[in-house]
């Protein structure tokens, strides 16, 4: 993988991700810490994706040899807020949850392992050091922002 600031900051964002899953997956059924857990990782991981479309994959589908891969991690983004909507939705002690939840981290960790082992390294070939530069910029500015507007939003947007 490259050693571009994007593609490093995508990579430690990936791995704080990975933590969080697993603090979540160690906690008690409907207990005020899984609650907590799961509003911060959803909050998190929605902020995340939403800057890495608005910079990465904004500027990959712009080119014909990385579309592909950035309308398939779009889409991926999609199913993983819905799964995010269906848990926000049930009862954290239930079992539903829990198949919710297994469901939730098993695509992710797909998503972001496909993310790192493809099309990272496809971006940084297509994408000149000047492009991934202002990429960064632009993920930096933007997630902040698109925090703020996770944590004061429901998951489950109006994307198709």
């Amino acid at each position: 993988m490259s050693d571009s600031e994007i593609f490093q900051r995508l990579k430690a964002d990936h791995d704080k991700h990975r933590a969080m899953l697993a603090d979540l997956e160690g906690t008690q059924a409907g207990s005020a810490e899984r609650e907590t857990l799961f509003e911060a990782l959803r909050v998190e991981i929605s902020a995340h994706a939403a800057a890495e479309e608005e910079s990465l994959y904004a500027t990959m589908l712009g080119k014909p040899d990385l579309r592909d891969d950035a309308k398939h991690s779009v889409s991926e983004h999609k199913e993983i807020d819905d799964l995010f909507a269906d848990l926000f939705k049930a009862d954290s002690a239930s079992l539903e949850w829990d198949k919710a939840f297994g469901e939730l981290k098993h695509r992710y960790l797909h998503h972001i392992d496909e993310e790192e082992e493809e099309m990272f390294p496809a971006a940084a070939d297509g994408l000149s050091g000047q492009t991934q530069d202002r990429l960064a910029e632009v993920f930096i500015d933007r997630k902040p922002k698109e925090k703020e507007r996770a944590a004061n939003e429901e998951p489950g947007d109006e994307r198709d």
